[in-house]
């Protein structure tokens, strides 16, 4: 397991959070747990990743309060919801303020875990998509005001002379700040430039024709 492996574990009942603890450990997954979301939500500054497993009926903030305060707060961490008996409900409402997957009480071990690795697979592809477009971000911030309305051009499929013409620019103007603009960005094709400025926004014209 990688570092990002951590399994934020918040229940009110000791017992279960012991059970899940102990489960997560012998499997060879940090496990960390909370006895309340508000403890959960206190430690959250220290936390960088992993994932969530919640109980959904909680005193003071429930699973569901919870996760409608890390959508807030534009928190990434997958979250799983566990459930007791006759809360199907309560668990489609979970997954449609963003829970990954729900658990029913009494769950099995195998089923715990092959969720839980899902949900850490998530996290890890998050954290790498992040991580490019915070690459492709410091590119960006590169270009010359010029160069970001070419490439703007581009990524909507305009081909050289309409940028030239939005711009007031000539044909061989555009192609050297084309060709700046790809080298600035470390792009290998024009596909790849696109793909780039996708994952940072970047799909508006703008060129003011």
């Amino acid at each position: 397991m990688t570092a990002d492996a951590i399994v934020h574990v918040i229940d009110d009942d000791e017992a279960v959070r012991q059970s899940i603890e102990f489960l997560l450990e012998t499997s060879g997954i940090t496990a960390r747990t909370y006895d309340s979301a508000s403890a959960f939500l206190n430690a959250l500054p220290t936390i960088d990743s992993g994932c969530i497993i919640t109980d959904v009926r909680m005193p003071g903030i429930s699973g569901i309060d919870l996760l409608r305060r890390l959508g807030e707060m534009r928190i990434k961490m997958p979250v799983i919801v566990i459930t007791g008996h006759g809360d199907v409900p309560l668990a489609v409402e979970a997954m449609k303020i963003g829970a990954i997957d729900f658990l029913e009480k009494p769950f099995a071990d195998d089923l715990l875990l092959a969720s839980v690795q899902a949900a850490l697979n998530r996290s890890q592809e998050n954290a790498a998509r992040d991580a490019e477009r915070a690459e492709v971000q410091a590119r960006l911030a590169t270009l010359t005001n010029r160069e970001r309305e070419v490439l703007e051009g581009l990524v909507v499929g305009k081909p050289n002379k309409v940028i030239a013409g939005d711009l007031a620019i000539s044909p061989r103007t555009v192609e050297i700040y084309r060709a700046n603009v790809m080298t600035k960005m470390e792009a290998a094709s024009l596909s790849e430039l696109v793909r780039m400025a996708l994952v940072v926004g970047v799909t508006k014209s703008g060129t003011g024709g």
